[in-house]
């Protein structure tokens, strides 16, 4: 895989086509159907954004669970690896959330919620049932410590390279990537 080429480009557009598989389109019911999800708050505010939610999520987790992005950033297929990766997309995706104002907040509210949700999942299959709990916080802790770290470091290149290093790479807990990294780390940190 030819980093430069992949990385480097031209932007693009992320519109989805219309005939795209990965397309959602809320159910359009008409007559007595519409009606009667109506009365059952199925258009509401809540159960709309809880819909839109669970598709930004299955997104989010279709990308981290890829063996390409593993292959791409030469990473290993861990827990930790996984995890890192989840919490970097979905800081890129709450961070696009909270730019669209009050809105964006409550639906990455959801989003929060629904990967809370996944991530006990994923401790769970990865053979912690003892002390779920104790597990739980921990990661919620260093969700929210590599949020921080993510926001401080956006729109400084080196910052931000140096906090996906140590978050996402790093295996030795190194605070700096070899020369041999550095290139999947500057390819990664051009979001």
């Amino acid at each position: 895989v030819n980093l430069n080429k992949m990385f480097w480009s031209k932007p693009c557009s992320l519109v989805l086509a219309n005939d795209s598989p990965y397309r959602v389109e809320g159910p359009n019911y008409q007559g007595v159907q519409r009606f009667i999800l109506k009365l059952m708050l199925f258009y509401s505010k809540q159960s709309q954004f809880i819909r839109w939610a669970n598709v930004i999520y299955s997104r989010i987790t279709y990308q981290v669970d890829r063996p390409a992005i593993y292959d791409v950033f030469s990473l290993e297929q861990t827990f930790k690896t996984t995890f890192s990766l989840l919490v970097l997309h979905m800081w890129l995706c709450l961070r696009r959330l909270k730019e669209e104002g009050k809105e964006g907040v409550e639906l990455g509210q959801y989003l929060y919620e629904i990967y809370n949700h996944n991530l006990e999942v994923r401790v769970s299959k990865a053979g912690v049932n003892l002390l779920l709990i104790k597990w739980m916080k921990e990661l919620e802790k260093i969700f929210y410590g590599n949020i921080v770290a993510y926001d401080a470091a956006l729109g400084k290149q080196d910052e931000l390279q140096t906090v996906i290093w140590k978050n996402v790479f790093s295996d030795d807990g190194s605070s700096q990537p070899s020369t041999a990294a550095l290139l999947p780390v500057q390819a990664s940190s051009h979001i």
